[in-house]
């Protein structure tokens, strides 16, 4: 039997400010945004190439403080190129790190040690990892 995760619920304080950045700045795809009656919508977004998607709104989703969600991570197969992406849109994107090695110096292998950070505008944190095997 397969488990797949699909939803992962994004805590946040405004959700026209976080559909803005999810889909403008990060470049997910808006799956869709419902809103229900005055006190319930949800938004659904995807990472390009995801299979799991992130959830916010209000009054349908679980509450959670904005800006608790800690840790979340995206792989991508090239990470230099992610970063320049994430610039590009403007994002507040951290330099690139190795893992255990600290700022990358432009030649060391980056596969399953190489991240960047950044964070969505309430400060839920996002790593993003390279991990070319999967791609």
């Amino acid at each position: 039997m397969d488990w797949t995760l699909e939803v992962v619920v994004v805590p946040v304080s405004d959700v026209d400010r976080a559909k803005a950045f999810y889909a403008d700045r990060l470049g997910f795809t808006l799956d869709h945004d419902r809103t229900f009656d005055e006190h319930t919508r949800i938004v659904q977004l995807t990472p390009p190439g995801s299979g799991c998607s992130v959830v916010f709104g209000k009054g349908a989703v679980p509450e959670m403080p904005p800006g608790s969600l800690r840790g979340l991570q995206l792989v991508v197969k090239d990470l230099p190129k992610a970063h320049a992406q994430l610039r590009e849109r403007g994002v507040d994107v951290g330099e690139i790190q190795v893992y255990g090695m600290g700022d990358w110096d432009g030649r060391a292998d980056l596969d399953n040690v190489g991240f960047v950070n950044f964070a969505d505008p309430d400060g839920n944190t996002w790593a993003v990892q390279q991990i070319s095997a999967r791609h």
